[in-house]
């Protein structure tokens, strides 16, 4: 497996910017599985005052909130797009956050880097965090402030 280092990112303050402006949140990759990281940033993110809406291929519900399949079935505003997702598969999440025209941030997770994508949302004025754990920054920035 081949790592890249982030080469378009955001700073902490635009970070801490960011979780404090950006309210409505996609999980792309949302696991119903507890044991699973992306079902417990879920589940961390829904305590936390964000309206989610959990990307996963099957299940109805997760954490009690309603699963799509795919971005463009959310019918309300999506302020950031969380990617739980290969490496690979971030170009095309790019693409659907550029295609709806409302996402203002593309955020990958820990380990999750995909510098081309990145380039392609922030061509799109659409900001990108890198490989970092929205939970793990959330609890550092805003919530243990």
């Amino acid at each position: 497996m081949q790592c890249e280092m982030p080469t378009v990112n955001s700073n902490l303050q635009e970070v801490k910017e960011y979780l404090e402006k950006y309210k409505n949140i996609a999980i792309v990759g949302a696991s119903p599985n507890p044991e699973k990281d992306s079902n417990k940033v879920t589940k961390y993110m829904i305590e936390a005052g964000y309206n989610v809406f959990p990307i996963y291929p099957k299940e109805d519900t997760i954490l009690g909130k309603k699963v799509y399949r795919s971005l463009k079935e959310i019918p309300d505003k999506v302020d950031i797009v969380v990617v739980f997702r290969k490496p690979s598969a971030v170009d095309a999440i790019a693409d659907a956050c550029i295609e709806r025209g409302d996402v203002e941030l593309l955020w990958t997770q820990l380990g999750i880097v995909n510098n081309s994508a990145a380039k392609k949302a922030k061509e799109h004025n659409i900001n990108v965090v890198q490989n970092l754990c929205i939970k793990i920054e959330h609890a550092r920035l805003i919530a243990n402030r």
